[in-house]
């Protein structure tokens, strides 16, 4: 019976195709007694080495796929299952017990998770005790014989169906194979949305109930156009649903060909559509789909794709790469943005409540000054090769502003007595994500050359609503008019001061938003590489005229996220844009 459920339009597109479900095999075991001990530990070893072989391919696919830094947590995982202290602990713990290896496994694996998890003041010791579950569950899993769900694995044309798609889930998948996702949580800011988009394949999240409502194999269609799931659809509706992703793939292909038009709307006013990127490998996606400049520039990967603290020289080279291979676009570069949900092995960082309310970004800059300055080098010696902007995370006083400016200033003046070449043209601006930055936009807009809103901190924070939580990510609102007036605000300000403003959030590409954004005169909109030819379709088809009177209604009429919505929505309708 055809079942429909609704979700969120994570990424565009159709995808037809079997099911296939990620769950989790059930692993329990019962404890006995063992007479020889060297065939059980041999047992055992069999399956340690099965393990490594595993692990081995799913990160060379993971590397083949998506790149080094979304490989990295396969590399931790092979560090533990080479690991003599914890492979060793279990051999003994059979032969000094004489017990089964899956009663041994998991008797030190619990030893040792309690261990890490009692290491409060090191954030990623703690991290590791994750690492150590995962590891033991694909252990177990060859002792019991059974089969971990594996993407890396999916051999024919499926839709994965899943709770939630963690990184290394979605560092497996397979685009020949895997058509699209569905999960039951989740938003479009969600790192399984973002790397769905990156990956070009159709994805809805947030259905609350699909892992539940659907079994393996049978047929699914996600529609990532509109948010919706069909399980077993009737022959007429997987007819029409294929005409509509045939019409998508027409529609992709005309896009192809604005790669290298220039960002205008109908009535010929020019505005910059430019990507966001996390490593110089991105560069090619960005080329490809015809980006004017590079919005954001999240140099946090750097960091996280590291052992240790990048040096100057492996900074400079990382950002001379991308500077250079624009051709004399700019590219905005954001300092190292840490802490929340992104921590570095090397550099604890304290305990918190709430890590994302807490130590991070230009907070940890400011204090721990030493790397800031040290990317700050990096960054003006490759400003001599082409246009560059700088900009700070997670601004939200004058005095966080005016102290991440003398560092830079101390920085350049110390190059340039050094006979050091930088760019004559550096633009140095700040992230408007904290509301307390948008509020008195007016007055940091005298101290920049540019704004850029950081769209999934700024919500977020307004509606004090984590976005990785499921319970509460309905609030994740971005057409809501309390924050149209934030944006509005920032806008404005900078205008009125004269510096530009952009968008680097993931609002920045949402056809929803779009409109409202350029009704408000937003300078320039950052997006996936992906959303690029979309947008710039969309832009070419609106006269900023007919726009006019659409912002006030959004922020002084709508009462609701939804009521805009319907707003912009019946506005493309009547302009046959809908």
């Amino acid at each position: 019976m055809t079942k429909t459920l609704k979700g969120i339009a994570a990424s565009d597109g159709i995808a037809v195709a079997p099911a296939y479900r990620l769950v989790e095999p059930d692993l329990s075991f019962t404890k006995a007694s063992v007479d020889d001990v060297e065939q059980e530990v041999a047992r055992f070893e069999k399956a340690v080495e099965t393990s490594i072989h595993d692990v081995e391919s799913v990160r060379d696919i993971a590397k083949e796929n998506l790149g080094e830094e979304e490989a990295q947590v396969f590399e931790a995982h092979l560090l533990i299952l080479n690991d003599p202290e914890y492979i060793g602990a279990i051999k003994q713990e059979i032969k000094d017990s004489k017990v089964n290896s899956e009663f041994a496994l998991d008797e030190t694996s619990q030893k040792f998770i309690t261990i890490f998890e009692s290491m409060t003041d090191n954030e990623y010791m703690k991290e590791r005790a994750a690492d150590i579950r995962d590891v033991s569950k694909r252990i177990m899993a060859h002792l019991l014989g059974k089969n971990l769900p594996n993407p890396a694995a999916i051999d024919h044309e499926v839709v994965v169906v899943a709770h939630d798609l963690t990184p290394s889930d979605t560092a497996q998948l397979n685009k020949d194979y895997v058509k699209g996702f569905v999960t039951d949580i989740g938003g479009r800011t969600a790192h399984s949305a973002i790397m769905a988009r990156s990956l070009e394949l159709p994805a809805v999240v947030g259905t609350d109930s699909i892992t539940s409502d659907i079994k393996d194999g049978q047929l699914l269609v996600v529609d990532g156009l509109d948010g919706l799931a069909v399980i077993e659809p009737s022959d007429e509706e997987v007819a029409d649903y294929k005409k509509k992703g045939e019409a998508f793939l027409k529609q992709k292909a005309e896009w192809k060909k604005l790669k290298d038009a220039p960002s205008v709307t109908k009535d010929g006013k020019h505005f910059t559509i430019a990507a966001n990127i996390g490593t110089p490998d991105d560069m090619a996606g960005v080329l490809e789909n015809g980006a004017e400049a590079v919005g954001l520039y999240r140099t946090e990967f750097l960091y996280m794709n590291s052992s240790e603290l990048p040096s100057e020289d492996d900074q400079f080279e990382a950002y001379k790469k991308v500077i250079e291979g624009m051709n004399g676009k700019q590219v905005v570069i954001r300092t190292m943005d840490i802490g929340g949900d992104k921590h570095l092995p090397y550099l604890p960082l304290p305990e918190e409540m709430n890590p994302f309310l807490g130590y991070r970004a230009i907070r940890i800059s400011l204090k721990e000054d030493q790397i800031f300055r040290t990317q700050l080098r990096a960054l003006l010696r490759a400003s001599a090769y082409g246009r560059l902007g700088i900009m700070f995370p997670m601004i939200g006083t004058l005095a966080e502003l005016h102290k991440a400016k003398t560092i830079f200033n101390e920085e350049k003046e110390k190059l340039v007595k050094d006979g050091v070449k930088i760019g004559d043209d550096i633009q140095v601006g700040m992230m408007i994500e904290v509301p307390a930055a948008a509020v008195l936009a007016d007055q940091f807009a005298k101290e920049v050359d540019f704004f850029s809103i950081g769209t999934n901190d700024l919500i977020q924070y307004t509606f004090a609503a984590d976005r990785g939580n499921e319970h509460v990510s309905y609030l994740y609102q971005p057409y809501n008019p309390s924050l149209l007036r934030l944006i509005k605000h920032t806008i404005d300000a900078a205008h009125d001061n004269g510096i530009w403003c952009g968008m680097c959030g993931e609002a920045a590409g949402d056809s929803v938003m779009f409109p409202l954004l350029l009704a408000m005169g937003l300078d320039e909109y950052s997006m996936s590489a992906t959303s690029i030819l979309r947008i710039r379709s969309q832009m070419k088809k609106l006269d900023t005229k007919d726009l006019e009177g659409l912002v006030d209604k959004a922020i002084n009429e709508s009462l609701t996220n939804d009521n805009n919505k319907k707003l912009v929505e019946d506005l493309m309708n009547k302009l046959n844009l809908g």
